[in-house]
């Protein structure tokens, strides 16, 4: 069989990745490149406490009231939906105030992906129990969630990035416009546990909005209405029996679903990002050991 036209090219040579400067160049504080020497500065250091940095402690604080929702989530609806939006939009301002005082810290970059995973996902627990039906998708957007995030940060660490934020246009678009405007990156988080919080309230917010939405008669009695009968019928039962979470979950679910899209894209654009690391090391290892074997 005559070969195909992909066997006859040559493979061509994978191009070296430029690498950042992830170490600090020599003269500098060893904790950039030895844990240990790391562990030592954040003990000894008294001039200056990341920890006691202003957006660190409006993450401890949103730890604190996320805490406190959690345990009110079982017993007291309206309490906990507070504490929780109140963590959630704090959010925001944490980092904020990072770029207002000069304060941006890894510490405080990963606490606070770190809150905003575990709360999700505390929430979701608690919505697999309600909606056991859905027990399964809610352990798979759990599961998504944390590894999506998880594997974009450490592709982030091992390519020297400064921020898990900063993404390329040419390394994904879609990432790109989702973390580069803070708008964009507000809007999608917050319509995410938005939904998730209106599929909690649900189960305890049976008053609907309008039970006695006022009809027209020339919508009830109109052709189309008299010949799609059931259609109109259900359209009149849901506008007069909703209730303001169910509303509200309908009108955040489109950006919720691209949430979860954009953490599909996440997880594999960072599972290629590592691949490509290991290729170019992998060929760095084999171009060094024939200079070796040359010598």
């Amino acid at each position: 069989m005559a070969p195909t036209t992909r066997s006859k090219q040559a493979t061509p040579t994978p191009k070296p990745l430029a690498w950042p400067q992830a170490c600090p160049p020599a003269g500098l504080h060893r904790a950039g490149r030895d844990k240990a020497s790391a562990v030592d500065l954040a003990t000894t250091t008294v001039d200056e406490n990341v920890f006691l940095f202003v957006p660190n402690l409006i993450g401890y604080s949103r730890v604190i009231l996320a805490a406190i929702s959690l345990f009110f989530m079982p017993i007291h609806p309206k309490f906990c939906t507070v504490l929780y939006t109140i963590s959630c939009l704090l959010d925001a301002v944490d980092g904020q105030a990072a770029r207002a005082l000069g304060q941006a810290s890894k510490f405080g970059a990963v606490l606070d992906m770190v809150t905003d995973r575990c709360t999700t996902a505390c929430l979701m627990c608690f919505l697999a129990a309600e909606y056991s039906q859905w027990a399964l998708l809610f352990m798979f957007l759990i599961t998504l969630d944390f590894s999506s995030h998880y594997i974009h940060m450490y592709s982030t660490l091992v390519t020297g990035s400064t921020s898990h934020k900063a993404v390329t246009s040419d390394v994904s678009r879609i990432l790109w416009l989702y973390y580069n405007d803070s708008r964009t990156l507000f809007f999608f988080c917050f319509a995410n546990e938005c939904f998730f919080v209106c599929l909690y309230l649900n189960r305890w917010w049976t008053s609907p909005i309008a039970p006695n939405f006022p009809f027209p008669d020339a919508f009830l009695n109109s052709e189309l209405a008299l010949t799609h009968k059931t259609i109109f019928t259900t359209i009149i039962y849901v506008a007069r029996h909703a209730t303001w979470p169910q509303v509200v979950a309908v009108l955040s679910f489109v950006p919720c679903a691209i949430k979860q899209i954009i953490n599909v894209v996440q997880f594999w654009k960072a599972s290629k990002i590592l691949v490509g690391v290991d290729l170019a090391e992998r060929q760095a290892a084999r171009e060094a050991a024939a200079r070796k074997s040359r010598q």
